[in-house]
């Protein structure tokens, strides 16, 4: 969808693109390949920078398996993102599933799968970073999966952008020991975004995200790139996306929201 825009194919493999920044050639992955060749990567985030260098770009994905996980909607409260029970009559277990992925603090965006959202806001507050927050927290208690928190942080001031992504995993499904990991981006490059979602793919048990976030194209149309996401998830097991554009320059944002649940 973006080859056009961005590069072509060059004799790469397919699913991998190319594009010159800063006569830099970098190899890319398709969003929409990444998505539509996996049934079940759970929740994802995906951090970057339009091609058009305006604006630092955010998205977050929940799918879900059982009717709990699925009886879920966004909706905003303020400049923050949380979830909630469509069928308040259907919810067995909040624990998990009812959280604030997004929340605004200063010039900062912070983007979580979990309750983990809370435990950095409130602990950047008290002059902590992002990565001492989360070493305070660890995977989710849900064995045999073991759930990885991923989290994501924008930091947009005077001007300047850069992200930090982060994961927490049981060690090869044990969960004796959490494996911590915090990827930090301090001069994004345009057109480029990293994706790092929970699962590897659908399993029982669900198999957990290895290796670093994974270098994939965004777009300059926040509607566009909504489209792209939304519509590659698979059908069966999305359940809601949250899309937010924020203007560099200026701090101001415009944002997405879209439910299975109307």
């Amino acid at each position: 969808m973006y080859v056009d825009r961005l590069g072509s194919r060059k004799g790469f493999p397919d699913g991998f693109y190319y594009f010159a920044e800063e006569e830099k050639l970098m190899q890319m992955l398709s969003l929409e390949n990444e998505l539509k060749e996996n049934s079940y990567p759970g929740r994802g985030i995906v951090i970057g920078k339009s091609p058009n260098g305006k604006y630092a770009v955010t998205a977050y994905f929940i799918m879900g398996r059982s009717e709990n996980s699925r009886n879920r909607i966004f909706v905003t409260e303020g400049d923050d993102i949380r979830t909630e029970a469509f069928d308040p009559s259907k919810l067995t277990d909040p624990s998990l599933i009812i959280y604030a992925p997004v929340r605004a603090l200063g010039d900062s965006t912070i983007v979580t799968n979990g309750d983990q959202t809370d435990t950095v806001y409130n602990l950047m507050k008290d002059g902590q970073t992002f990565e001492q927050a989360l070493r305070t927290r660890e995977f989710e208690p849900d064995g045999p999966n073991y759930t990885p928190r991923i989290s994501g942080l924008l930091n947009i001031r005077e001007g300047s952008y850069n992200y930090e992504m982060s994961i927490l995993k049981s060690n090869n499904g044990d969960p004796a020991c959490c494996n911590r990991y915090t990827f930090s981006y301090d001069h994004p490059i345009n057109g480029k975004g990293h994706f790092i979602h929970t699962y590897m793919h659908d399993g029982n048990p669900l198999p957990s995200f290895e290796g670093e976030p994974k270098p994939v194209f965004v777009s300059d149309d926040i509607d566009e790139f909504t489209a792209l996401v939304w519509n590659s998830l698979n059908e069966e097991n999305k359940v809601s996306l949250f899309v937010r554009y924020i203007d560099i320059e200026t701090g101001t944002f415009e944002t997405r929201i879209v439910n299975k649940n109307q």
